[in-house]
């Protein structure tokens, strides 16, 4: 899922229905269970991290 949310092609609506969650908020629970964050939170962390290729 980590995956998903780094790469930002699908929502988190279409992620949670591709790993077969009964819904976004099921997600977004058991995503901060785990990690400690929330899946939005995640995104902004990962947003600021990555570099462009051609930075590297």
């Amino acid at each position: 899922m980590k995956e998903l949310l780094v790469y930002n092609e699908l929502s988190l609506n279409e992620i949670s229905y591709q790993l077969g969650y009964s819904s976004v908020q099921h997600l977004s629970a058991q995503f901060k269970k785990v990690t400690g964050l929330t899946p939005s939170h995640f995104k902004r962390l990962k947003d600021n991290k990555r570099k462009p290729l051609d930075q590297v």
